[in-house]
């Protein structure tokens, strides 16, 4: 779901609202290694109604999804729509969060924080910034569908960052039952100067994944960590334990 004033600004084009909340939900397939078939949406009518159905028609037809149906209701106050994306498995077993293994290296793909970096510019721009290449990040997030599919059948675990890498790491530390070892001097950020925001903000959707430390990747990514011992599930960086009380990420 995405909420007005939390998830997208008020007055921001609802084209690029449409986009998102398709491209968003199709990451978490991308994380599965999946095929997109089409969505559901839960839409809340208002205005730009027709901005609306532009954007998700572009986010369809750039995807290769179709809107199979849902619903629509109408409402007062701050707007919220909901999306369902469905997917078909390209690989078994479908990758989850839960499988990192001790000697695995962790990885990531992209640059993390020009998602925040572009929420800044549209703030400053009162959120009309339509065309601004500085806001593309995040007005028009792309999900990494192909990457997920070449790297499906190799990662032991993997999910995307939404949420922050700090806390998704955590996260994927804690469902794998390990310990995570990150090292901040890798962490390909796109403002060196904020690294700890670019990795604590969130909204990158890129995709975080741990696989055996002699395999060959097929899409581009950093290494930012080693998975240390089983059993004990815990985030380490630069030496120092970190959890989600330390700030690490976006909670809801």
């Amino acid at each position: 779901m995405m909420v007005e004033g939390r998830h997208f600004l008020p007055g921001q084009d609802m084209a690029d609202v449409a986009w998102k909340l398709v491209a968003v939900n199709l990451s978490d397939l991308a994380a599965k290694g999946a095929e997109p078939l089409g969505v559901l949406l839960g839409y809340m009518l208002g205005g730009d109604d027709a901005r609306f159905a532009e954007g998700l028609r572009e986010a369809c037809a750039a995807f290769g999804v179709l809107l199979l149906g849902g619903d629509t209701v109408r409402g007062t106050g701050a707007r919220s729509f909901g999306l369902t994306a469905i997917g078909r498995a390209t690989c078994t077993p479908v990758p989850d969060r839960r499988s990192a293994n001790a000697g695995d290296a962790i990885y990531v793909t992209g640059t993390l924080g020009e998602a925040m970096l572009g929420f800044e510019a549209l703030k400053d721009c009162n959120g009309r910034d339509a065309t601004g290449a500085d806001s593309a990040a995040y007005r028009r997030p792309r999900p990494l569908l192909a990457e997920g599919r070449a790297l499906a059948p190799l990662v032991s675990a993997m999910m995307d960052v939404s949420d922050g890498l700090l806390l998704d790491c955590w996260r994927m530390a804690r469902a794998s039952h390990a310990t995570f070892q990150l090292d901040s001097e890798t962490f390909p950020v796109a403002d060196p100067a904020r690294l700890n925001e670019c990795v604590r903000w969130g909204d990158d959707y890129q995709l975080l994944f741990t696989v055996s430390a002699d395999v060959t990747l097929p899409v581009p990514a950093t290494r930012i960590g080693t998975v240390l011992e089983q059993d004990i599930a815990a985030l380490w960086v630069d030496g120092h334990v970190l959890t989600p009380r330390d700030g690490i990420g976006y909670q809801h």
